[in-house]
């Protein structure tokens, strides 16, 4: 991994490193900010996933959270949001190509070739850092809009992995909403039945691990009736009876204005799952 961004924060450092991804098969940013116990103990690790066309900075410049994390003793990791470089297929629009990898395996050509987000985060990513870094293998996940969507997919696909869960506005059911059709359709193809794999509503009925979820979500957001829905996972985890905090936030909209306000309950949540 080469370093490529190194800078003080909140008495520890926020750097950027570069590697070449074997999984999506081009090279990949990816942020990492040490807290200042890292130079003395092994820590845990909080995974952050960006929504649609961010890459890794947007977390680490706009959401505050390096002092929480300095708080708390957790090392964090903000990955890209897709696959990068001219050979990598792309499209036109915001929500399709690269900045929106949707955090999943693709299966349809041109994607599969490089778009296998899914594969990155929960495998490869993971590796690298406990590879190279004071980790002490704990480790948690937390998103917005389609990271979200990506932390949820993640946790609940994934029993035992993850110490915890949450999101801020996810989009908690990608088969029944504008952005996560027009995606899933080229990634993964018109068969309908395949795309229950990668939609949070769907998959807690089926999930072995009773992981409880906590998501906030903005009621001003201008998303929140068209493309986020929450209303879709809480029926669901109410079916299944598996836990789940959701919190709607009167006046926040999508913006990380919002993230920011939060993101400090967020990070102590996830502390005290991953120091339990």
């Amino acid at each position: 991994m080469e370093r490529i961004e190194h800078r003080a924060a909140s008495g520890g450092w926020q750097d950027v490193y570069r590697n070449a991804s074997q999984v999506l098969g081009c090279e990949m940013n990816v942020a990492v900010y040490l807290p200042p116990q890292a130079a003395t103990q092994k820590l845990p690790v909080l995974y952050w996933l960006s929504g649609l066309t961010c890459n890794e900075q947007n977390f680490i410049t706009k959401a505050g959270a390096q002092r929480y994390a300095a708080e708390h003793g957790v090392i964090l990791v903000a990955p890209d949001t897709s696959p990068r470089g001219d050979d990598v297929a792309d499209a036109e629009g915001y929500d399709l190509g690269k900045g929106a990898g949707f955090y999943l395996n693709a299966t349809e050509q041109p994607w599969a070739a490089h778009y296998r987000m899914y594969d990155y985060v929960v495998d490869e990513l993971p590796a690298l850092i406990d590879a190279h870094f004071p980790t002490t293998g704990a480790r948690s996940i937390s998103g917005h809009s389609m990271g979200g969507h990506g932390a949820l997919v993640i946790a609940l696909k994934n029993p035992r992995r993850y110490k915890s869960v949450s999101a801020f506005s996810p989009i908690v059911a990608p088969t029944r909403v504008p952005w996560g059709q027009k995606a899933f359709t080229a990634y993964l193809g018109e068969d309908r039945a395949s795309w229950a794999a990668w939609d949070a509503s769907e998959l807690v009925a089926t999930a072995t691990e009773r992981l409880p979820l906590l998501v906030d979500q903005g009621g001003g957001d201008e998303f929140l009736d068209n493309q986020l829905q929450p209303q879709w996972l809480q029926a669901a985890c109410t079916a299944a009876g598996h836990p789940l905090t959701l919190r709607l936030q009167p006046g926040y909209d999508h913006s990380y204005y919002f993230i920011s306000s939060f993101i400090g309950e967020h990070i102590a949540h996830h502390a005290k799952a991953l120091y339990a």
